[in-house]
């Protein structure tokens, strides 16, 4: 029995050692942003054997045989990668694989949240309604990823936008110019996840919530509606992933600011059929400008349930309470700039301003089959405002004889509480076809939106000169009617409000007692206007040629007199039409032309301003462009390159009449000519880059005013340019290390289109550090680091709005 025994372990002893030993494979799976792509999936064929690998992204197989496979690795949202390996006896094979963004899914994404860590958008939804590769787009666009704002320190739309060509603050408020042409937050032009929104104006919304911000160039009316002509800005929030990631930051920097930041976002349920996002901010901050200071809180909550595979719908909420001062601008002494100093505010101990802001949207997406798909959203938007403020009158006191006193700015004080309303639905079909060898992509929708100002909305405000029996108040002084005004031992008029006094500020600022002044109510009509509009569009691709034909039908209501015995409906309609060409001269070069019409009603509703005057006839607009996109490096590198014209009529501007600040007046014609050029992207897996120049000659063609023809547009620069760059180091000793540079250029503005104040060109110099180590990153950003003085815009050398001097911001970032 021994004996056979012993045969059998030497006869397996044998088989054993005459086998050859198994061998295995190692690496790393990373986007082509060097991220880690934790739970990616990778699949070795033809053994049949898959593993998830781990956080970092790393993975380890063993006990393979040795012989030729097939790996492939998958990921959500990023293209399928398959390579030929070679698995050696007693060896570890490395693999380390790349993985790009898959653009084609873009849809998914949009809904279900952006993955890719890159300065680079590959598609957009803006431009067309449909996912549309930026390349094939007849119109121009610009954008900044989450990325960027991050790498930059960005938390506030006009932080975002001077990486922009063309692309500039009007003032610091949510108050843009664009091709020459003026944005804010107020004209119910800007959009959120393509739904048109508003702010209270003020404040420049906040970024930490968002996934990037873009802003589609020249008039957008035949998809967006009314609109200016120059562009509209699109915020895109921040969708749920997939994935569980979380991260929490805190930052620390100049003028005690201080912020604290949360992003988490996975599946809420095992099947992963319901993804959530919440993004938490916390922000209590001053700054160089006296008394301002801002306290925010940010509560933007996502959710997408995933109701089949065709079937997926979304909840969005951004929620902003805010509480600050609102700051004017800086005045100066007649006019000379540097007379007194940019932190010079006019506010004074009592002021504040606290808001309130919510987004809500609910959309559906739902594909019959791979050519047919339809998408429906409703978002509202609410605003609160109440304010109490001491502000400039925009014009100096007056001494006896009438004269400007240069040191005492005419004060006014207003009080005031009011809520804004605006609600959007948005619906449309998208089909993807073929006519023999015309390819389609045809978008058919339907619009709907609305804004009210309901009853309630009031004002007081003390301003304007004391009568001379010191019982009420005569609104301007003419030095004829002297008699008439209380006046002090030099013989000047006595203000309803004291001057503020340039010459010694800090007595001005102080809390002020104003149980003396006169306060009168200011009306604040009530307003309510919708719009109901129609749009068909095909975009038709035959070889290397592309059109896109459209058209919008739109029907616009305004109540004149709302919510009083004489309330009157009017209307108004316009046909917008779009056309554009694309031609693909190289496999990465296409050349572009377009031709698009614009239109925007301007009555107390959708200026959101009922002391503004009127009635107007309403903007129009029309822009031809054209231009070649490019993608290099492996579609790692996108450039622009554009020429355009833009024409409008009607423009408003301030009538500049004392005692009425919002008054405003038509404008005859105005055009904008330009050269633009963008770059964006990467050069190298470890260096990205963001690069654009603009040339602008907004000038008044046509105006009532003679001397006014030919001048260029308030606030608008000739030149502009930007550069920013990031290279991280990935290997040797100082792996991990990041560091970033950016330059910004801006060029002499005027301020307002009688020629005679105007604010000089600066240049910024910015620059920032990055140190990565395991989930925690470090990052040191220092801005403006010359100290240069500068303005970002102005109406005047009364309401100047100075520009941030050197400051610095450390943030802790930690990611699990």
């Amino acid at each position: 029995m021994s004996r056979y025994l012993l045969i059998t372990f030497l006869f397996l002893s044998h088989l054993s050692f005459g086998q050859s030993p198994a061998g295995g494979i190692k690496g790393s799976i990373k986007g082509d942003g060097n991220e880690p792509l934790a739970n990616a999936t990778l699949l070795l064929e033809p053994a049949g054997k898959s593993i998830v690998v781990d956080g970092a992204g790393n993975f380890a197989m063993s006990q393979i045989e040795p012989g030729q496979y097939i790996i492939n690795a998958t990921y959500v949202g990023y293209k399928k990668v398959s390579k030929k390996i070679t698995v050696e006896a007693g060896r570890k094979t490395n693999v380390n694989l790349i993985l790009s963004i898959n653009d084609n899914s873009l849809q998914m994404v949009e809904i279900t949240g952006r993955k890719a860590k890159t300065y680079k958008t590959k598609s957009t939804f803006i431009g067309n309604k449909t996912e549309t590769d930026i390349k094939d787009l007849p119109q121009s666009v610009s954008y900044a990823s989450k990325e960027l704002m991050a790498d930059q320190g960005a938390v506030r739309l006009g932080d975002v936008v001077k990486n922009f060509s063309g692309v500039s603050q009007f003032s610091f408020y949510d108050d843009l110019t664009i091709r020459g042409f003026r944005v804010n937050g107020q004209s119910n032009t800007q959009l959120v996840n393509g739904l048109r929104s508003s702010t209270g104006f003020w404040k420049q919304p906040l970024t930490n919530y968002l996934e990037r911000v873009e802003v589609l160039k020249g008039p957008s009316s035949a998809l967006y509606g009314n609109a200016s002509p120059g562009g509209v800005v699109n915020r895109v929030t921040k969708k749920p992933l997939n994935e569980n990631r979380k991260s929490i930051s805190v930052s620390l920097g100049s003028f005690n600011t201080f912020r604290g930041l949360a992003d988490f976002t996975g599946p809420a349920n095992k099947d992963s059929t319901l993804l959530y996002r919440l993004n938490l901010g916390y922000e209590d901050a001053n700054s160089f400008r006296d008394l301002q200071f801002d306290k925010n809180v940010i509560v933007a909550p996502s959710l997408t349930f995933i109701a089949s595979p065709k079937t997926h719908i979304n909840f969005d909420m951004v929620y902003n309470s805010s509480k600050s001062r609102l700051d004017r601008g800086q005045s100066v002494i007649g006019n000379n700039l540097y007379s007194t100093p940019q932190s010079l505010s006019l506010s004074t101990g009592n002021d504040y301003l606290n808001e309130q802001t919510y987004i809500v949207t609910l959309s559906l997406n739902h594909n019959f089959n791979d050519h047919f798909s339809f998408n429906a959203a409703y978002s509202k938007t609410g605003y609160q405002e109440s304010l109490y403020e001491h502000r400039g009158a925009n014009v100096y006191a007056k001494d006896k004889l009438g004269n400007d006193i240069p040191n005492l700015v005419a004060m006014q004080i207003f009080a005031r509480t009011r809520k804004r309303y605006i609600d959007n639905f948005s619906g449309y079909f998208n089909y993807k076809g073929n006519t023999g060898p015309i390819e389609h992509k045809i978008v058919a929708g339907y619009d709907y939106g609305s804004e009210k100002t309901p009853v309630g909305a009031s004002q007081l405000t003390a301003s304007g000169y004391r009568n001379a029996t010191n019982t009420g108040t005569i609104a301007n002084y003419v030095a004829k009617d002297s008699l008439k005004y209380l006046r002090d031992s030099k013989g000047n008029p006595v203000p309803n409000v004291p001057s503020f006094d340039l010459n010694n500020s800090i007595n001005s600022q102080r809390m002020q007692d104003d149980s003396k002044a006169f306060f009168a109510p200011t009306n604040l009509s009530p307003a309510y206007y919708y719009l109901n509009a129609g749009y068909i569009q095909d975009q038709l691709k035959l070889g290397k040629l592309q059109a896109l034909i459209g058209v919008r039908y739109e029907y616009y209501t305004d109540f004149a007199n709302y919510a009083t015995s004489t309330q009157v409906k009017t209307h108004s309609s316009a046909w917008l039409p779009r056309f554009g060409l694309v031609y693909s001269a190289t496999n990465n070069i296409n050349v572009y032309g377009t031709y698009v019409m614009g239109y925007n009603p301007q009555t107390a509703a959708t200026l959101s301003n009922p002391n503004a005057g009127g009635p107007f006839d309403p903007v129009k607009s029309n822009m031809v462009e054209a231009g070649a996109k490019s993608s290099w490096f492996n579609d790692r590198l996108l450039i622009t390159t554009s020429v355009y014209q833009i024409e409008q009529s009607n423009t408003l501007y301030n009538a500049n009449v004392a005692g009425q600040p919002d008054l405003l007046r038509p404008v005859g014609k105005e055009r904008s000519r330009g050269v633009e050029f963008d770059i964006t992207g990467r050069l190298s897996a470890n260096w990205s880059i963001l690069a654009s120049y603009a040339y602008n000659d907004a000038k008044i063609t046509e105006s009532t005013i003679p001397a006014e023809i030919g001048a260029q547009k308030p606030n608008a620069p000739r030149n502009m340019a930007n550069i920013w760059t990031r290279y991280n180091l990935a290997q040797g000793p100082l792996s991990g290390l990041g560091i970033g540079l950016g330059a910004n250029y801006v060029d002499r503005r005027t301020l307002s289109i009688n020629l005679a104040q105007s604010i000089p060109n600066y240049t910024l110099l910015d620059a920032a550090m990055f140190y990565t180590v395991g989930r925690m990153q470090l990052q040191f950003n220092a801005n403006n680091l010359t100290g240069k003085k500068y303005w970002v815009g102005g109406y005047d050398y009364i309401r100047l709005f100075p520009g941030t001097p050197r400051n610095y911001l450390l943030t802790m970032n930690y990611s699990f």
